[in-house]
């Protein structure tokens, strides 16, 4: 954990440059085409690129050097701002579309590499209070992203923007490029061949079949958990402006930083309980805490008072905190040959799901309220998590026993592939 601590400081940096220039771009492309259309096709398209780069980040990680991999995501990301930076405002309109592509595809591949190098960086038995010290670099991040963003674009404009992003993406790659870890384990790191991957590939197939409904019911709670998560981003504002037509920045800034506060609290908490009791919450405590931060949110949009919404807010924020950390915790307790492959699905699937409910939920919500949109989305994962408990319940086992049963009948068929 030593150097750790060091990784996640250049992932919160890069972080804190990713929700700046999440901001500045979307603006931008606006300001510079003044076409809904196209700043809507901008999104489109780095959504589109990120659903795409899951799979294919999946199969990368698992072939090739991870280390090596975030360091050069991080540098293509910089070199594009860069190029941005420099070009004629003539050629501007056509490269944003091309960093649409080039930070969809990288920023999901650099997140498959490091959720999949995680247990390898700091040990298995770490990696649960490693994922809470990496939400809670990137909470800070995004706080500090949002917060910063309308400042430096209003009073520096669009190119120092950019270029406090691209600095961000050189430090991270700085940062990683020197740190001495592994992340790959060492019979990987020593190579396996086409053989190992294609056996790899093949016990993926099987243990998602053969944990089903489990490990796949949690990968599809989290692609409608993007559902649920667009339907509030995209009606935030909307909410927002009908409680104070004046000052609607006002409860939207209220929202995320009490958000912020609980996401970052819970992280500090489950790792201090892990580490005092050595066990990882599994499967049930994920269902029940994305009960929890589903229920959170649609309260938020109940029209309660000030106090109260705040209060939901808080809660929502540390149960999604919690889902966050015991869902990728989940995954990285597969073997290191197939977090890869898992984690890039998961990448599509949460993609996919935030992609989609962004379309549909502008859509409902020019004929439906935001409590009502928020309530149909997130109210359709509390339906899969109610599924998953009694699943769970009616096996009279938890989903951590048959991941254990799972790869101890499959171990020898991939140590057959590497034959």
């Amino acid at each position: 954990m030593r150097y750790f601590r060091l990784l996640v400081l250049g992932n919160g940096i890069s972080a804190y440059g990713s929700y700046l220039n999440m901001v500045a771009l979307n603006v931008f492309v606006y300001d510079a085409t003044d076409s809904a259309l196209a700043a809507g096709l901008f999104m489109a398209v780095r959504l589109a690129t990120s659903v795409v780069s899951g799979w294919v980040s999946g199969r990368l990680v698992s072939v090739y050097d991870r280390k090596r991999l975030m360091v050069g995501a991080d540098l293509c990301q910089a070199v594009a701002l860069l190029t941005l930076l420099i070009a004629p405002d003539a050629t501007r309109v056509g490269l944003l579309y091309v960093l649409a592509v080039v930070t969809g595809g990288c920023s999901t591949l650099s997140q498959v590499a490091l959720r999949s190098s995680i247990p390898e960086i700091v040990g298995a038995e770490h990696r649960v209070r490693a994922n809470g010290l990496l939400v809670t670099g990137r909470s800070l991040a995004m706080i500090a992203g949002f917060a910063s963003s309308g400042v430096v674009v209003a009073q520096l404009g669009y190119s120092a923007a950019f270029a406090l992003d691209a600095a961000s993406f050189l430090v991270s790659a700085t940062v990683l490029f020197l740190l001495p870890v592994r992340t790959r384990a060492v019979k990987d790191a020593a190579g396996g061949g086409s053989a190992e991957t294609s056996g790899a590939a093949r016990w993926t197939a099987r243990m998602l079949l053969a944990t089903a409904p489990l490990l796949m019911a949690m990968i599809a709670i989290r692609a409608v958990d993007g559902l649920g998560s667009s339907s509030h981003n995209v009606a935030l504002p909307i909410y927002s402006s009908g409680l104070d037509p004046d000052h609607p920045a006002t409860f939207i800034s209220q929202f995320w930083a009490t958000w912020a506060i609980g996401n970052i609290v819970v992280q500090q908490v489950i790792g201090r309980v892990t580490k005092k009791t050595g066990r990882t919450p599994g499967e049930r405590a994920f269902a029940l805490g994305a009960c929890v931060m589903s229920a959170g949110f649609i309260v938020v949009f109940s029209g309660l008072p000030t106090v109260p919404a705040v209060i939901a807010a808080l809660v929502a924020g540390a149960a999604d905190g919690f889902t966050e950390i015991v869902y990728v915790s989940r995954l990285q307790a597969a073997p290191d040959e197939q977090r890869g492959r898992l984690f890039g699905l998961s990448a599509s699937a949460e993609n996919t799901g935030f992609g989609l409910g962004m379309l549909v939920s502008g859509a409902l919500l020019e004929t439906f309220s935001p409590l009502q949109v928020v309530a149909s989305f997130h109210g359709l994962a509390i339906v899969l998590c109610g599924a998953l408990l009694l699943l769970l319940l009616r096996r009279g086992r938890t989903g951590d026993q048959v991941l254990e049963e799972t790869v101890s009948q499959d171990k020898p068929t991939v140590t057959e592939g590497r034959s």
